[in-house]
């Protein structure tokens, strides 16, 4: 008898400034991770940084690198557990700030949305008291996919390049990993944002899902 593949969704914070802010310490995911147990981390790192960090490990700065709880925490904590990581973000560089959904709008308008944004954001931060894990919460992700559902109206072809095409990339990438890997605990560390769509696709998946993960 086959043992069901356990996949566990964390979604995390980028910036250091807002963790302390809203009490989602490097030390929590610490505790989070290790609560979890993962054979296998799937985290928000791209290949090609993957492999950079792999060849020099203090090379840091450049553009696209990995955000800050990947060298701080997931990297030497992966190192030292012996947890297999498997880098499943995808962008294109060159042509990434050619995809901005704001760059070509009027200044006028410019600066209202980017007011708007803002206030998008504000409305994501208000909901890190809801869960036991700041972002991890039905209340963050109701609002994070409303966001999205604006940028979408306000940019199609933008939300498309950015957010569509890179989301359904990152989950085949997870998709790969859980048909290698049958019977392992595989953990997806993303930031919270895509948390909605995350759970929205990996629930296909003949899985144990398991999202918050407290």
């Amino acid at each position: 008898m086959n043992t069901l593949t356990v996949v566990g969704v964390l979604g995390t914070i980028h910036n250091e400034e807002l963790r302390q802010k809203y009490n989602c310490s490097l030390d929590l995911y610490k505790e989070i991770i290790e609560e979890f147990s993962p054979d296998i981390i799937c985290g928000e790192v791209h290949p090609n940084a993957w492999d950079k960090y792999c060849k020099n490990k203090s090379e840091r700065g450049y553009w696209g690198e990995p955000a800050s709880e990947y060298w701080e925490l997931i990297f030497p904590l992966c190192e030292n557990n012996k947890i297999k990581f498997v880098p499943i973000d995808w962008f294109e560089l060159d042509v990434w700030n050619n995809f901005d959904p704001f760059a070509k709008l009027p200044e006028g308008v410019r600066e209202n949305i980017m007011r708007m944004d803002d206030e998008w954001f504000d409305k994501q931060m208000a909901t890190h008291s809801f869960g036991r894990i700041p972002f991890n919460s039905l209340e963050f992700d109701t609002i994070t996919r409303a966001k999205y559902e604006w940028l979408e109206q306000l940019n199609p072809r933008s939300y498309n390049f950015r957010w569509k095409i890179r989301n359904q990339i990152m989950i085949e990438r997870v998709r790969n990993t859980v048909n290698s890997s049958q019977g392992k605990k595989i953990l997806c560390i993303i930031g919270a944002d895509h948390n909605y769509i995350f759970i929205d696709e990996l629930t296909r998946q003949d899985i144990e899902l398991k999202y918050p993960l407290r």
